[in-house]
């Protein structure tokens, strides 16, 4: 029964997902590049054969969902999308190499944007397209796509949308998990479209415009151009990007709330509090400390503003080497990798709610240790935070340290030096994009030996999906009956 539900949570998001190759199929008619059309539309109706089979002759088998079977689904879901989407990639010539095609392909969906192609601006335009899109179906989560549009997944998709959902804390925005899903890509598709128009004011063509919108409301970082949005040089491209980089790293919640007329909820949300705090923190103190490499307040404050919001976010966009900055504002922006955006937003990271758990907990242990039989609580969006939350948060930190190490030392092994091996990994699991060292904002991956891309690519998947998602399945007790 497990085996069969996992059947068809998997077909039916690789029929979504194959669905979605309308767009770059219309881009390559429109672009006459009639070459790549085969390798979008072979795996498009294969995906749609395989799902309607699957469908049609376990109709009648009654869907139920266990907690280990949703782990199960939604892991093998993102293993099985990320090759089927590297199947364009590698069968039109875009990415000769298999290692390659899936480390572009996972590093497209998991919202990373790290990449090992070079000259990015020679390949097709609905290749390109198709990169950046991977970026949006994976930044609002593919499996909360499926559940919003097949009612079939609508009785266990709760338990799916939690397994792929980002923060400590999952719950509903209204009664049906469908309905809550429905209104969150509604409002990340009014965010995209917008983007689009306002890029498509500022000089970019539709399909730049189309392709960048994707890659910033997804957090992802992949552009058209080989010197990213830097190659645009345009004031006015870097603000647009700047404030929907900044708003794609909100919880879509607070979204919700100002839609259904609950702005109170909004003022009392912890998180959303701290994320322009340290926003604005550290974009000030990098144009104060750039001023001099800008030439003025102004045009640091451009920089600074895109700099901090692209790493915070981790979209991971570039307009300057900030590895050239200044050590202060190197260490300002290196410590945003540890960070990232908020819990429910599109964006990668350890989350800010984690951190605001974590500096109220020691808030709370400094006041026992003052006063010994004191009885004290986090407050969490002005209420008493749970214990549980405390422990899930300490034993996500405990994980992600274990993660990042032997990621490092993977990478060490086969050659890589200490501070691109490092940076490496924080931005992988991350999801951030670009590191230091030879990983850096003016590099790309694909120097990297193969064993490492693989390894990476596990990195990638297992931080998009929070670590849980992922690392369960080496757990003895998940394998118990």
């Amino acid at each position: 029964m497990i085996f069969v539900n996992v059947l068809k949570i998997i077909f039916s998001i690789l029929g979504v997902v194959g669905t979605t190759f309308l767009l770059p199929i219309i881009t390559a008619i429109f672009c006459s590049e009639f070459s790549v059309l085969p390798a979008f539309i072979i795996p498009m109706i294969c995906s749609w054969i395989l799902a309607a089979v699957v469908l049609i002759f376990l109709k009648k088998t009654q869907f139920v969902l266990s907690t280990r079977s949703a782990f199960v689904s939604v892991a093998l879901s993102w293993i099985c999308i990320s090759i089927f989407g590297a199947i364009p990639l590698y069968a039109s010539g875009a990415i000769p190499s298999i290692t390659d095609a899936v480390f572009e392909s996972v590093s497209g969906f998991s919202t990373t944007g790290s990449t090992i192609l070079q000259d990015i601006e020679s390949l097709p335009r609905s290749i390109n397209l198709w990169r950046c899109q991977t970026h949006w179906l994976g930044g609002m989560g593919i499996v909360a796509l499926t559940v919003a549009l097949l009612p079939i997944l609508g009785v266990s998709g709760f338990q799916l949308i939690k397994a792929e959902s980002t923060g400590p804390e999952k719950g509903k925005l209204t009664p049906k998990i469908t309905t809550t899903a429905k209104a969150l890509w509604f409002i990340y598709f009014g965010l995209t479209v917008l983007q689009t128009i306002c890029l498509r004011i500022a000089g970019m063509d539709f399909i730049d415009a189309l392709s960048h919108a994707f890659s910033t409301v997804g957090t992802g970082g992949f552009s058209t151009r080989n010197t990213s949005i830097g190659a645009y040089n345009s004031a006015l491209i870097d603000w647009i990007c700047t404030v929907f980089m900044f708003l794609a790293g909100i919880n879509f919640s607070m979204y919700y709330y100002i839609i259904t007329k609950k702005p109170e909820e909004v003022g009392k949300d912890s998180e959303f509090k701290a994320y322009i705090i340290i926003n604005i923190v550290a974009i000030l103190s990098l144009t104060f400390f750039e001023m001099h490499r800008f030439g003025g307040f102004f045009n640091s404050l451009r920089y600074a503003a895109f700099q901090t919001t692209a790493i915070l976010s981790t979209t991971g966009y570039g307009t300057s080497d900030y590895t050239l900055w200044s050590p202060a504002s190197q260490i300002i922006i290196f410590s945003l990798f540890f960070i990232g955006g908020c819990s429910g937003s599109t964006s990668g990271g350890v989350k800010v709610i984690r951190w605001v758990v974590v500096s109220k907990q020691l808030q709370n242990e400094m006041k026992r240790m003052l006063h010994p039989h004191g009885i004290f609580s986090i407050r969490i969006n002005q209420r008493a935070g749970r214990k549980d939350v405390v422990f899930a948060v300490t034993a996500f930190f405990y994980l992600y340290i274990i993660l990042v190490f032997c990621t490092t030392l993977f990478a060490s092994i086969f050659g890589l030096d200490i501070l691109s091996s490092f940076t490496g990994a924080i931005s992988m699991i991350g999801n951030v994009g670009p590191a230091y060292g030879a990983l850096g904002p003016s590099n790309n991956y694909a120097f990297l030996a193969t064993p490492i891309k693989w390894w990476y690519c596990f990195a990638m998947l297992a931080g998009r999906l929070e670590l849980f998602t992922m690392l369960i399945f080496f757990t003895r007790d998940f394998w118990r009956k």
